[in-house]
């Protein structure tokens, strides 16, 4: 317990030396999103930029005590045109991180996959929670959880290299990738084995960059070295993994709750492989998850910034 949050504000102390992100806040309506939003803003890890109906948005504002005249406000009717709004000023430069407010995440992702005014790139669009686990002594992070339900080796692919990415932008410059499975071994009755291996050998192949992979791997394994010397598995990644890939979401959903409400941890979330980071919040986050969130959301916009292969597109 006294190592807990000790993680996430190391990342929020990094932001203080980077300039504040412009961020564009989809619908803001309630106190937990503006407030939050406002929170991040006082730390200087963004700028905000309101996005929602002005009457709503000052209404909560003054229930909470809160000064707007610092903060822009794009006056949109409603959370869809408030999500559409949002999604326009990353296309147009002028945000260059998006956040969730009170709006449905499904209303969000939805104008952000949108074809023809959207902010897809050539990567696939995935989730990662950046677990804050108070008994390890590195971030872990766990993917896909939310938003891939049942993905593809090619999706996987993809999944794998945002994570990197990610985990590279949080300063790890070279990730231990453990593919998870039921089990270490191939076992051609069990699928995510064979797509472990295959995943492995695209690593091999520079097909994935940046990363060190191994799978299949079952999570004690991953994660914990002394049930990796017991199994005798010879490998770098094992006992020490900085990613977890999940099998499906429903599996990398389950870790996730497990980790927060059997091991005590936090799970600040982030989508990846978009033109810019979104910070996808939820209205049970602690202050710390939100900050983490939009921390880790301000160093992969940085790192995008000093390396323009980043951009995805």
């Amino acid at each position: 317990m006294d190592r807990k949050h000790e993680k996430y504000q190391r990342l929020v102390e990094r932001c203080k030396s980077l300039s504040p992100v412009p961020t564009a806040i989809a619908y803001p309506c309630d106190e937990t999103s503006l407030k939050g939003a406002v929170e991040a803003a006082e730390l200087g890890i963004l700028r905000p930029i309101l996005v929602g109906p002005r009457d709503r948005v000052e209404a909560v504002a003054a229930q909470c005590g809160i000064d707007m005249s610092a903060y822009e406000l794009v006056d949109v009717p409603d959370s869809q045109a408030a999500a559409a709004a949002a999604v326009s000023l990353a296309r147009e430069g002028r945000a260059e991180m998006l956040m969730k407010g009170s709006l449905h995440t499904d209303e969000l992702m939805s104008a952000v996959v949108r074809s023809a005014t959207g902010l897809r790139t050539g990567r696939r669009i995935s989730h990662a929670f950046i677990m804050d686990v108070p008994s390890l002594d590195r971030v872990i992070i766990v993917t896909d959880a939310a938003i891939n339900i049942f993905p593809t080796l090619i999706d996987k692919m993809h999944i794998i290299q945002n994570a990197i990415d990610l985990s590279q932008a949080l300063g790890y410059p070279q990730p231990k990738v453990a593919i998870l499975s039921a089990m270490e071994t191939i076992n051609p009755d069990v699928p995510s084995t064979m797509e472990a291996a295959a995943l492995c050998k695209m690593a091999d192949r520079k097909q994935i960059t940046g990363g060190i992979l191994d799978g299949p791997l079952a999570l004690d394994n991953a994660i914990n070295l002394d049930a990796a010397r017991i199994k005798k598995i010879d490998s770098p990644v094992a006992g020490m993994a900085d990613i977890l890939v999940v099998p499906d979401l429903e599996a990398g959903n389950m870790l996730a709750k497990s980790l927060t409400f059997m091991a005590n941890a936090d799970a600040a979330g982030i989508v990846l492989g978009a033109r810019v980071p979104i910070i996808l919040t939820s209205r049970a986050d602690s202050v710390m998850t939100r900050l983490a969130s939009c921390a880790v959301a301000a160093l992969v916009a940085d790192a995008r910034r000093k390396d323009t292969s980043r951009t995805l597109v």
